[in-house]
């Protein structure tokens, strides 16, 4: 039977095979769109030059008295310069002043439109943007259960990173259009919010088929707002947002935000244990238990833990793992497991206890 392969590996497989075929599907979407935006920039500008082309046929058949085929060739043929034919074999004085009248208002139409049309040609070609935003409308059309989040200043872009790391399709919202245009060329689906308008982009980014939303923009206005608009348009939906102002954390809950993180405290919280020790590696925030903190220590040659079970170690904090050499041990609550000198505990309490574990790991 053969080996099944190791969990995290797999899922960074996973990720790394599903940002590139997300990127693909980038290239694959501006490659199809791109001529159909084009198109959609310039067609105004075609219908008019065709409709010269016709005008111009017109007026070759019935004062020059050409075949219908000769008449649209002349009529081509005058309206891009190229000269084939000139109207009365070129006795303009005795060209009828009626015709000469009709192709005069024919070519100044014509010149300014093929003007148009050039301007708009190289203005679609050279902003890409176009394309992209087509593709990216439709490639956010085929999500389903994917992350919203809003803003992506340095709380917004963490967050897409990790989502990155672990495989998560997400759609990043802003209101900043230079945010937006960078977002597109790094193959980022984004939607840009115009005008405070949040119920839109929310819509745009898909949130009848998205599985959560998380709100990281650095303005707390700003943040109600889009919870307040995310809870109107679906009631069920997770909501997770941070704010800068502790005294708006009821504010947050109130508007619809299921967990609400504020940041000065969070930072403040980390930079104040990781004053007191050096073995702080996390912090669990929640709103049933409070705030708990993740440490590991290494278990010293004069620890008087050294033989003992988890017992005493539990009396402290709740022990989550034992790491022992490079593996993490699996029969840490087997009554005969007996800790060593070398092992790393790894727990979750309140750091007044965590300083009394730390003491008894390290003591002489």
């Amino acid at each position: 039977m053969s080996a099944s392969p190791d969990p995290i590996f797999f899922r960074a497989g996973k990720a790394g095979t599903k940002r590139e075929s997300r990127k693909i599907s980038f290239l694959l979407y501006e490659a199809i769109y791109g001529p159909l935006v084009l198109l959609k920039a310039v067609y105004r500008q075609l219908l008019v030059l065709l409709a010269m082309f016709g005008w111009g046929a017109v007026i070759f058949s019935y004062y020059e008295h050409l075949p219908a085929f000769a008449s649209f060739l002349a009529s081509v043929s005058t309206i891009t310069t190229i000269g084939l034919y000139v109207p009365n074999g070129g006795d303009f004085f005795d060209l009828n002043r009626t015709e000469a009248a009709l192709l005069v208002v024919m070519i100044i139409i014509s010149v300014g439109t093929g003007a148009s049309l050039l301007q708009s040609t190289v203005n679609a070609a050279v902003n890409t943007s176009l394309a992209r935003g087509e593709a990216e409308k439709r490639l956010v059309g085929r999500l389903k259960g994917h992350v919203i989040i809003f803003g992506y200043t340095h709380m917004g872009r963490y967050v897409a990173e990790k989502l990155d790391e672990m495989g998560i399709d997400y759609v990043v919202t802003t209101k900043d259009p230079n945010m937006f245009q960078e977002l597109l060329k790094l193959k980022i689906l984004a939607v840009l919010e115009v005008e405070t308008r949040p119920i839109k982009a929310l819509q745009d980014a898909g949130i009848e088929r998205a599985s959560m939303v998380v709100v990281a923009h650095s303005s707390d206005p700003d943040n109600m707002l889009f919870i307040l608009s995310a809870r109107k348009l679906r009631s069920d939906i997770r909501i997770i947002t941070v704010v800068h102002d502790e005294s708006l954390v009821e504010t947050a809950r109130n508007a619809g935000a299921d967990v609400v993180i504020p940041s000065s405290v969070t930072v403040g919280h980390l930079l104040a244990l990781s004053a007191v020790t050096k073995n702080l590696v996390g912090v669990v925030f929640s709103e049933r238990v409070g705030t708990k903190e993740i440490a590991e220590f290494s278990v010293f040659k004069s620890s008087p833990l050294i033989g003992k079970g988890l017992q005493e170690v539990a009396k402290l904090a709740v022990i989550i793992g034992v790491v022992r050499g490079d593996d993490v041990l699996q029969n840490i609550f087997d009554p005969g497991f007996k800790l060593q000198e070398g092992d790393t505990l790894l727990v979750l309490g309140d750091p007044s206890k965590l300083q009394i574990l730390e003491g008894e790991a390290k003591a002489d």
